[in-house]
């Protein structure tokens, strides 16, 4: 049995959508008819991933390894602490950061984030993912609906390095600034990750449940957020539309989204 882990945006999908090309599903069909398992591996919480379980995934690794499941089986479930919810959240506002806000049913992001991003040039998928959730289904809401739920992850996006300043001095014992490669004059975004978990640990402890070797795991990306699922599976591969530096990390570099990147790799790796 092999496993094989997906990113969503900008690998199983277009960046924001939530409809994978018809080549990807065949093949992901045809990969569990031999008797393999296919997970999303993704940094969207389960809210924004919900809308593809209708596709017949085997289980998940949600907002970047913080909760991961295994058919039914809850394996692993890390919100925040509210100390470190609010902590974040007030640093990162105090230095004009915009955020999204990311609990399991829900997404909260900042009132004028949507200005903010349409005035940003074309960067990578995560720019893209925000771009089109806030115009879709993907359904975000004010920041001032904010609860107090648990939360698992914080989106940021700002204008310049000066304003991680402060917040890394104070957020990086707890959280890894996991940034995203962007064209010069950009914006900057990333994720605030729990240094407790990421992507490569939830492949991990999928593997260890199912009693799979890691020569047996096979991971899909495009992003940054994608290096440590990348590095832990026994074959990585990086979509053509990916970054360049996750492409350097990966074993495979595999045609784009548009042109069934998945279809093609899966054949080609003998997964169908």
């Amino acid at each position: 049995m092999k496993l094989i882990f997906l990113d969503i945006d900008g690998t199983l999908t277009l960046p924001g959508h939530n409809v994978p090309p018809e080549s990807a599903l065949q093949a992901i069909r045809k990969t569990q008819e031999k008797g393999n398992k296919v997970f999303l591996c993704t940094g969207r919480n389960y809210a924004m991933l919900k809308p593809l379980l209708v596709y017949g995934f085997d289980g998940m690794v949600a907002g970047a390894g913080g909760y991961v499941t295994c058919g039914d089986e809850v394996l692993y479930d890390c919100p925040m602490t509210d100390a470190q919810t609010r902590t974040a959240l007030d640093v990162l506002h105090r230095n004009g950061i915009f955020c999204t806000l990311e609990t399991k049913e829900m997404t909260y992001g900042d009132e004028n984030l949507g200005s903010f991003l349409s005035s940003q040039s074309k960067g990578n998928s995560e720019i893209e993912r925000w771009r089109a959730a806030l115009s879709s289904e993907l359904n975000i809401h004010p920041m001032n609906e904010y609860d107090g739920r648990p939360a698992y992850k914080i989106v940021i996006m700002c204008e310049n390095e000066s304003q991680l300043e402060e917040p890394k001095k104070i957020l990086s014992r707890d959280f890894d600034f996991c940034m995203q490669s962007v064209p010069l004059h950009s914006c900057l975004n990333g994720e605030l990750i729990n240094r407790k978990y990421d992507k490569g640990r939830g492949v991990i402890r999928v593997a260890r449940y199912l009693g799979v070797e890691a020569g047996d795991t096979y991971g899909f990306g495009d992003s940054m957020n994608d290096l440590e699922m990348i590095r832990t599976v026994g074959t990585g591969v990086c979509m053509a539309n990916g970054s360049e530096e996750l492409k350097a990390e990966s074993d495979l570099i595999c045609p784009a989204v548009e042109e069934d990147g998945l279809a093609k790799a899966f054949a080609k790796l003998g997964l169908i």
